[in-house]
């Protein structure tokens, strides 16, 4: 079987557009995802005035508008349900001075954005939540100052806007992170000619007044890969080869606690694609084995850690994972979502306050499973699903689109019959 192109990483999409808008010059971006949530972030920036093609034409030109081209919007910026864009436009609308309300779906208006609200108003911005602290978020930009941040969340989308608000406001900044996020914003900017520097868990960014244009290949997602790594490693597919994925050692937690459950995994070809690594990824399954998630794996695996679930429910013994309360804050809370739907479906499963505990078994597995609209819920237990002797139904299969709008055509493409 011909090798399976997963779509274009999801992170380095929405990043690759917001740097394109900013840039001084043309930007290409090949590869780029048509998603939901990265049809989100075109349609915000659209809103402050950027020309942005289809998504669907696969290779895009972008005419950059220099770091203070963008406009004030006349209505209400929609960031569907897109964590990613709501965060991350802050700190861009912060640092041009521009005055903007950012609205989303009910998810994402649930979600928490006071953890970027404080580092922009640190900065000399002015932010409005409501109560409970998600969207709608308006924000008031103006002059800002330099600022030095320690996050109380390893969050790569707070440590995102505070350098795009420095950037585009022209004044340093300096994020200490209680642990290392991914990185793709600190090598997209080195490479556009930006001066970010990196020590432990510090990252310093000293502006130059200017973002220089630049094309892009976007690999493909690790995230997305992990779904068919761990349809091999349940025995649901033979060994399966994803060509072009992103292997930033930042996103590959998933990919070593699979290896440790006994998923034989290796990289060919590999290269660097525009500061990012990349290589061909070949699973192969093999007697799975329980395994312990620690927290200082937690952020290289934040989004995959439904899959491990799932997977456990499949290895021989116990596995237990904590550190992750921040899953409780995504699309849906996925410690809840996910351990209710293994016991829904017979697996033994359970909860702990940042985490949770698997027990593995080989009986059959059968259910209707409730994804809380969330795309990695509904992937996880497709994977689960497609077991030969399994029986699961979900509730609402289409809310993949966020992220992998084909994942089912390819899953029933690779999967044995």
């Amino acid at each position: 079987m011909a090798p399976l192109r997963v779509p274009g990483d999801k992170s380095i999409s929405h990043r690759a557009l917001m740097l394109a808008v900013l840039g001084q010059g043309r930007s290409r971006i090949r590869g780029l995802l048509r998603s939901a949530d990265v049809e989100s972030t075109a349609t915000v920036l659209r809103g402050l005035g950027a020309s942005i093609p289809d998504l669907a034409s696969g290779t895009i030109e972008i005419a950059g508008l220099g770091l203070r081209g963008l406009r004030e919007p006349t209505r209400p910026l929609d960031c569907g349900n897109s964590g990613t864009t709501a965060r991350l436009m802050a700190g861009i609308i912060a640092g041009a001075g521009l005055r903007a309300r950012l609205v989303g779906d009910a998810s994402l208006s649930a979600r928490p954005m006071r953890r970027v609200a404080a580092p922009l108003e640190a900065m000399g911005a002015r932010v409005e939540l409501p109560e409970h602290g998600g969207l709608p978020m308006m924000v008031h930009g103006g002059p800002l100052h330099g600022l030095t941040w320690h996050s109380e969340v390893a969050s790569a989308q707070v440590k995102t806007a505070i350098l795009l608000a420095g950037l585009v406001a022209d004044v340093p900044v300096e994020v200490h992170e209680p642990a290392a996020t991914r990185d793709h914003t600190e090598r997209m900017l080195q490479a556009r000619g930006v001066d970010v520097r990196t020590e432990d868990h510090t990252v310093t960014l000293v502006p130059r007044g200017r973002l220089d244009a630049g094309d892009i290949d976007v690999p493909g997602d690790p995230s997305s890969a992990t779904f068919f790594v761990g349809l091999a490693a349940i025995g649901a597919a033979g060994d399966i080869t994803l060509a072009n994925v992103g292997i930033n050692p930042g996103r590959t937690g998933a990919f070593r606690v699979l290896r440790r459950m006994g998923v034989t995994l290796r990289y060919a070809d590999e290269l660097l694609q525009g500061g990012e690594p990349v290589a061909t990824v070949v699973a192969t399954g093999g007697p799975l084995r329980a395994t312990v998630v620690t927290p200082d794996e937690v952020p290289s695996l934040i989004d995959e850690l439904p899959l491990i679930a799932c997977v456990a429910a499949r290895a021989a013994g116990e596995t237990r994972v904590t550190g992750a309360a921040e899953l409780r804050v995504k699309e849906s809370d996925r410690i809840r979502a996910v351990v209710s739907n293994l016991r829904a479906i017979g697996a033994d499963a359970e909860e702990l306050p940042d985490g949770f505990v698997v027990r593995g078994g080989d009986g059959p597995l059968r259910g209707r499973v409730t994804t809380h609209g969330d795309h990695r819920i509904a992937m996880a237990f497709g994977v689960l699903g497609a077991l030969a002797g399994n029986a699961i139904e979900l509730d609402d299969p289409s809310c993949v689109a966020v992220s992998y709008p084909n994942f089912w055509d390819d899953l029933a493409r690779v999967r044995l019959r």
